[in-house]
Formats: structure tokens, C-alpha cells, sequence
């Protein structure tokens, strides 16, 4: 991210809690005339929160909000919150000792608390079972850091993620990922500094964001009055070196062109930079008060 990008994000940092109100960049890799027909619908276009269409909700990370984990955040993407917390476990699941698998092993559980949205919503547990969504997103939630973690370098240990969510405004995923990734880094830390494992198994960081079409404009960052309504939605997970790990996107009884497609992933990829710096600031500043 150049420097002049960095110098739009405005940001206070105050002991462990980080707040960042950014201001991405928009399609700078688009074509001359797909900048100048987004620049138009940008400045005419008003969210129902007030942002510009190319711009993330404020962020806000806060550390060590579970103390009984090896790392945990709070972090916010606008009104969603979600605790994120790892925990090493210093054992490895039983089918990678029958099938001799070296290395350790990274998990992830995701849940929505039944205060976290406007209709109380029930445990898992009441049920007697996991819902799909559940499913998908905790599964994706694993995908998305074991694709920057070298198990083999964990040594046997089991990292454990779980995500919960305190309030739900759209983002919900995404928020998890993205928090889950510094919850993993500083339980990472803790090995490091016990001289349990030799060397960071992180390869790279992750962060996730969602775009869509809402109104015929491409949005950065749904909250749940857009996501609810977007013709297409789609959520992006990149590393912090800018490749894909996952790119999930459907239309909601609607279809979407390849230009839309393009104008998506771009705008996705600049929400992504944003992101990428916010963790790296804050870790830099957290792991430096060590």
C-alpha cells in the first residue's frame, strides 16, 4: 500500500484498543472510462449509513478481551462485533496420529449470540445441532487461515478459533476472519516466547471483506440493510501479499456481467489493502509492548 493511501486512513491508537476510520482507495486499476463512469455514481450515490460506496465501516480492534485464551480481539466493523479467540491446545486431533500426519492441526467454531440480532436467536445447542450457515462459516473460517499457516512448523499442537458474535449488522464472516487472523497471531506469539515452537508458522496474514451490487452501484463493506437487499453479494478472502484465498459471490434472483465481476473484485482488493494495514499497525503496536 503506497504511503499515500496509508495517510488517508485516520486512526487513534489508545493503549490496546485500535479505532481506524478509513478511506480507501477506489478503482484505481479499473480502465480510464470505468474510473470516470464509478467516479460519477460514487459522488451521486449516498449509503444509508452515509458512506461513500468505496468506503469500509470504522474498524475497531480491541486485545486481549478473553484473558483465559492464548490470544483473543474484540473487533468491530461498524455495529458488528465479534470476539475472536485462539487457543493452543498441545495435542493434535487422533486421525492425524493414525494416518502419521506431522504437524499440528488449526480448527475453527463460529456462533451468533442469541442477543446479537434484533430477533433473539436460538443456541445451536437448543436444536440438538449445527445450522448450515454455522457450518459453511466456521469451515470457511478455517480454510482461510490454514491457507497461511505451515502446519508443519506448529509443532503438535492444536490451534483453536472461535468466533462469536456480540452484534450482527451485516459482516459477520468476514469480521471473523479478519479478527480470527491477530487472535491467531499473538496466541502464535506465545509459543514463540515459551520456545515451544522455533519459528512463526504464519506465512502471511488474511482478512475478508464483503462487496455487492446494491442500487446498481458496487459496494465496499455490506452492512445488513445493503446485504439483505443487494442483487449480488459477494465475500473476498486475500492474504496480505494480495492473492485470493476465497472468493464466494451469487446473484439473489439476479445476474452479474464480467465488467461487474472485475469492478467487484477490484473494489474488494482496495477494501482488502485497508485491512491488511489496520492489522499490521495493530499487531506492530502489540507486539512491540511485549
Amino acid at each position: 500500500m503506497s504511503a499515500r493511501h496509508l495517510r488517508a486512513a485516520q486512526r487513534t491508537l489508545d493503549g490496546s484498543k485500535v479505532q481506524v476510520r478509513c478511506r480507501p482507495p477506489v478503482f484505481s486499476r479499473l480502465a480510464p472510462d470505468a474510473r470516470r463512469r464509478s467516479a460519477r455514481g460514487m459522488s451521486s450515490f449516498s449509503r444509508p449509513d452515509g458512506r461513500r460506496p468505496d468506503q469500509l465501516r470504522p474498524i475497531t480492534i480491541e486485545a486481549n478481551i478473553a484473558p483465559y485464551a492464548s490470544g483473543s480481539v474484540l473487533i468491530g466493523f461498524g455495529a458488528t462485533r465479534v470476539i475472536c479467540a485462539a487457543t493452543i491446545e498441545p495435542k493434535v486431533p487422533s486421525w492425524m496420529k493414525q494416518q502419521g500426519v506431522k504437524g499440528g492441526w488449526l480448527t475453527a467454531e463460529y456462533s451468533m449470540l442469541p442477543y446479537s440480532t434484533l430477533d433473539r436467536k436460538a443456541r445451536d445447542i437448543a436444536k440438538g445441532k449445527l445450522d448450515g450457515r454455522t457450518v459453511e462459516i466456521q469451515r470457511l473460517i478455517g480454510r482461510s487461515l490454514r491457507a497461511v499457516l505451515d502446519l508443519g512448523k506448529l509443532g503438535e499442537n492444536t490451534l483453536w478459533i472461535d468466533c462469536d458474535v456480540l452484534q450482527a449488522d451485516g459482516g459477520t464472516r468476514t469480521a471473523s476472519i479478519t479478527g480470527a487472523y491477530l487472535a491467531a497471531r499473538l496466541a502464535i506469539q506465545k509459543l514463540l516466547d515459551a520456545k515451544k515452537i522455533a519459528e512463526n508458522p504464519l506465512t502471511d496474514s488474511v482478512a475478508a471483506i464483503s462487496v455487492g451490487l446494491f442500487d446498481n452501484h458496487s459496494l465496499l463493506d455490506l452492512n445488513y440493510v445493503e446485504d439483505k437487499d443487494a442483487a449480488v453479494d459477494f465475500n473476498v478472502v486475500m492474504t496480505g501479499q494480495g492473492k485470493f484465498v476465497e472468493v464466494q459471490g451469487t446473484g439473489e434472483e439476479a445476474t452479474f456481467s464480467q465488467e461487474e465481476l472485475d469492478r467487484l473484485l477490484v473494489l474488494a482488493r482496495a477494501g482488502l489493502q485497508e485491512l491488511s494495514a489496520i492489522q499490521s499497525r495493530f499487531l506492530a503496536q502489540q507486539l512491540l509492548a511485549r
